[in-house]
């Protein structure tokens, strides 16, 4: 039978913000502990404590997600807004605001792998510095005397590079700087190495920066910055033989020269010995046969010059100048007397004539010149005259004084 009034029901369990999230939480990151995501960054903060948040969202949703300071640390690159990644990670519920997010524990770009992303970056970044301008490199010296080498003293490649430069030159001393040439803290080891090389107190002609070939992983020491701007500050030249041919390392593109093998770089540093002494063999004999050449000339030019009869009787051209010398003078001598006595008679005709147009020489003929007594003026006519006036009148020799005493009318 039916009873009027039901027995209440118990109570429900009530749960707290915290035991639920808590439940979420627990049961969120055991079904899921490792997931891989891709999307598009969004929203990146980069806090001082070196952690990094960001979001990624696709064209439906979005998820919150961050990278631990360690694991941020580890980046070869940039992360930036927009940049498409693909993350692993485990899913973590952040309880203060009952919100789920990703704990980023593996990123690399989507379409390129992470060290080939940050080695663009870094190849970017150093170029727009000018570290890799083709004006700043040097060339080799010609011949070294002092080569260091910065390579591992047990690699192969200094094997290489010793066994080339052996067999082609051997008046060069090597000096091997030893460090690590990959491995955690091998770039590091690298631009110590390389700086050591620069300061030592007898220094060197130039520097080769080499190692044998391997996996990018194994050359990426040879990648990174430290290494790349020890090879630019160096103080002298540098050869890059990193890996092998098909290898292009960042510290290849900084060197002055890069050499595509350790063998390679033993070539560019030194000549070879048996190739110079053929040149220099070659260089002997044109020089020999270019100073027999200038000899024979020289020879049948003195032969010439020795059959000219003013070599063969020297003493001829003198008698003969002397001879010219003495017709010459005789020549001149009696020119200069006619000249004399032509000029002579000119003279006295000349004389002649400026003789008998001389006023001396008219007072001779009698005739006379009166001057005024107290101005010197010469008397032309007699109307310039007047009684009591004194004058001077000039004879073909001597002077008179007299005083006037008439003048005559009738010349008037």
């Amino acid at each position: 039978m039916a009873t009027l009034f039901p027995e209440p029901s118990p109570e429900p369990h009530v749960l707290s913000v915290w035991e639920l999230t808590s439940l979420v939480k627990g049961l969120l990151e055991n079904a899921i502990p490792s997931v891989w995501v891709g999307g598009e960054i969004s929203d990146i903060a980069r806090p001082r404590s070196g952690h990094c948040y960001m979001t990624l969202k696709d064209d439906r949703a979005q998820i919150r997600a961050v990278l631990w300071r360690s694991t941020a640390a580890r980046l070869g690159f940039d992360l930036h807004d927009g940049m498409e990644v693909v993350c692993r990670g485990r899913l973590d519920v952040y309880a203060p605001r009952g919100s789920y997010q990703l704990i980023v524990e593996q990123i690399e770009p989507k379409g390129v792998g992470a060290l080939e992303l940050a080695l663009r970056q870094l190849r970017d970044k150093l170029a727009k510095e000018g570290l890799f301008d083709p004006a700043r490199k040097r060339p080799l010296p010609r011949f070294a005397r002092r080569i260091a080498v910065v390579t591992s003293p047990t690699g192969a490649a200094i094997h290489d590079f010793l066994q080339v430069l052996g067999r082609r030159w051997r008046g060069a001393d090597v000096l091997v700087v030893p460090t690590r040439v990959q491995g955690d803290g091998a770039a590091t080891e690298i631009a110590a190495a390389i700086a050591r090389a620069n300061s030592l107190r007898e220094p060197v002609d130039c520097l080769v920066v080499t190692r044998g070939g391997g996996s990018v992983e194994d050359l990426w020491a040879f990648n990174e910055e430290p290494v790349v701007r020890a090879i630019a500050a160096s103080k002298v030249p540098v050869v890059s033989a990193v890996g092998h041919e098909i290898d292009v390392t960042l510290a290849d593109l900084a060197a002055d020269v890069r050499a595509l093998t350790p063998s390679e770089a033993a070539e560019l540093v030194a000549p070879d010995a048996d190739e110079l002494l053929a040149r220099l063999r070659q260089t002997q004999q044109r020089l020999l046969g270019a100073l027999r050449s200038r000899v024979a000339g020289d020879r049948a030019h003195l032969d010439a010059l020795a059959r000219q009869p003013v070599l063969r009787r020297p003493y001829e051209l003198i008698h003969d100048r002397t001879r010219w010398l003495d017709e010459c003078e005789g020549r001149l001598s009696r020119a200069v007397r006619s000249r004399v006595k032509h000029a002579r008679a000119e003279c006295d005709g000349w004389a002649a004539r400026l003789e008998s147009l001389s006023p001396l020489a008219v007072l001779a003929r009698g005739y006379s010149v009166t001057r005024r007594t107290d101005d010197g003026r010469i008397i032309r006519d007699a109307a310039e005259l007047a009684p009591g006036d004194q004058v001077t009148t000039r004879f073909a020799h001597g002077e008179a004084r007299s005083r006037v005493e008439a003048i005559d009318e009738e010349e008037l």
